[in-house]
């Protein structure tokens, strides 16, 4: 992935270029429904197991009875630190494996209902995490605004015509939700499942990282088709990130309206910017997009996170966000220092998980006394890396749920 779920989008799969959309009328979802319950004695490893859902919908929890990484995010003390793996679900899982050999395609395993939620659910099943991010791709809503594009395998992420015009940006349009219900349907089906046991997650790409694909039209080292435009021809750059901004506001509050209980944006590549220059092609639209979310779900807690953002921590905790996702170069007792009371998430190297269960554990033990016992979320500072042992994962997760608050001491 590009990094989705720190961003998904450059899995190989196979080259497609009509989206595969997979949803629902109301009568096919009841029908999936009491197949799902009729199926419930199926092995856990097969791929194509099909998800238990419960009769009654998911009730949003009061307050008090919040999942325990809501209450973290929100800044609340907690018994124990909450734990979860961006990219938990992928293909370090043997599950993962044998469903993509079934199913090749990415777009179809990223846009069909039954298989997003049965791939959502694979390290739930597995490890019991306190958070289930709904498994998908930053990319996934482009085609709802007048932007298709397609998954190479080798290539990852590929758009036939970047907008780099005028003209071209004329193709844009609001939102069209109707093209996204796959995403709604397997966000209820998620918390019907999961229930009161874990927070459901959904996440979005941030203006200026969906811009760098739209505008470079393919994954890129250098940016360096954006980054002259934001110098050649601000207007036209301010215009599409004006319009993703609106329209991932638009995107979050369909998630949560749907079930997600929390929302993380990817600035996957907003490191990739000088301080100066994010303040004016990230930042404001970070903002706009926080702040047209907050003014009708102001519960539900939005995390940001930018890879290679050490330099930008103030910055990305004057967003608005409620929660600050660091990666694995900044150490956290700095990040406290520098953050304040914001809550914050990560950070464990993801390559000490191939290092054996003594490294995992005095990464994780440092992460969490300097964090303290109060607004933090454990997870790793990137993605779990393809190759990953199942058993280090489950090693980190048994760790989070064994090491209490009251024993750490916060550096």
């Amino acid at each position: 992935m590009v990094i989705a779920h720190t961003i998904r989008p450059c899995e190989p799969s196979h080259r497609s270029r009509q989206p595969t959309h997979h949803t629902m009328s109301a009568a096919t979802m009841q029908q999936q429904m009491q197949q799902l319950r009729s199926s419930a004695a199926r092995p856990a490893a097969s791929s194509r197991r099909a998800v238990v859902v419960r009769a009654q919908a998911a009730a949003a929890p009061a307050v008090a009875d919040a999942p325990l990484m809501v209450r973290a995010a929100r800044g609340e003390a907690t018994e124990r630190a909450p734990c979860w793996m961006m990219r938990q679900a992928g293909r370090y899982q043997a599950a993962y494996r044998e469903l993509a050999r079934k199913h090749p395609s990415f777009r179809e395993r990223s846009e069909t209902t039954e298989l997003i939620v049965d791939i959502s659910l694979q390290p739930f099943r597995s490890f019991k995490p306190d958070g289930v991010i709904l498994f998908s791709d930053i990319l996934t809503p482009l085609p709802g605004i007048g932007v298709p594009f397609e998954i190479d395998d080798n290539k990852g992420p590929l758009l036939d015509n970047p907008i780099r015009s005028k003209e071209q940006l004329k193709q844009l349009h609001k939102l069209d939700l109707s093209q996204l219900q796959f995403v709604g349907e397997s966000l209820k089906l998620l918390r019907q499942e999961v229930g009161d046991q874990a927070a459901v997650l959904g996440f979005v790409g941030s203006p200026w990282t969906l811009a760098t694909y739209i505008i470079e039209g393919a994954s890129s080292s250098l940016y360096k088709t954006i980054k002259s435009m934001a110098y050649s021809e601000p207007a036209l750059l301010d215009a599409l990130l004006s319009h993703l901004a609106d329209a991932m506001a638009d995107y979050i509050r369909f998630q949560i309206d749907s079930g997600a209980q929390c929302v993380q944006i990817f600035d996957s590549w907003g490191g990739q910017l000088p301080p100066s220059q994010w303040d004016k092609w990230s930042g404001p639209y970070l903002r706009r997009v926080i702040e047209s979310v907050k003014s009708t779900h102001p519960s539900t807690p939005l995390t940001l996170y930018a890879n290679g953002s050490g330099g930008l921590l103030e910055r990305l905790g004057a967003t608005g966000a409620d929660v600050v996702g660091l990666d694995w170069t900044v150490d956290m007792a700095d990040a406290r220092r520098r953050l304040g009371s914001k809550s914050v998430q990560g950070n464990v190297d993801p390559t000490v998980l191939f290092c054996g269960e003594a490294a995992i554990e005095a990464a994780v033990r440092d992460v969490l006394s300097k964090a303290g016992g109060k607004g933090h979320i454990l997870n790793l500072g990137h993605g779990v890396l393809v190759g990953t042992p199942e058993e280090a994962v489950a090693h980190m997760f048994a760790l989070s749920k064994s090491i209490k608050a009251a024993e750490l001491v916060t550096a």
